[in-house]
């Protein structure tokens, strides 16, 4: 019985982690930003910046293309 069990645990590890692979920055830009308007979140900007670039201003709020690049919220002033 154990051995069915790990058996399922090792082969569920490459399903898991391929379901997870490179989103495109523009789809989750799209999906933040849905979820952003659906709470009523007004004034805000998202960027998309290389990976390796400084954060200054703004909130890193997602990873995307496999981890090398990132999407900055800023909230706009009003």
């Amino acid at each position: 019985m154990k051995a069915w069990l790990i058996a399922i645990a090792l082969l569920s590890v490459p399903v898991c982690s391929s379901a997870q692979g490179r989103k495109p920055c523009e789809e989750l830009k799209s999906e933040i930003a849905a979820k952003l308007d659906a709470k009523n979140v007004t004034g805000y900007s998202l960027d998309i910046v290389d990976k390796d670039a400084e954060v200054t201003d703004g909130k890193v709020v997602g990873t995307c293309d496999g981890g090398t690049r990132k999407i900055i919220y800023k909230r706009s002033a009003q």
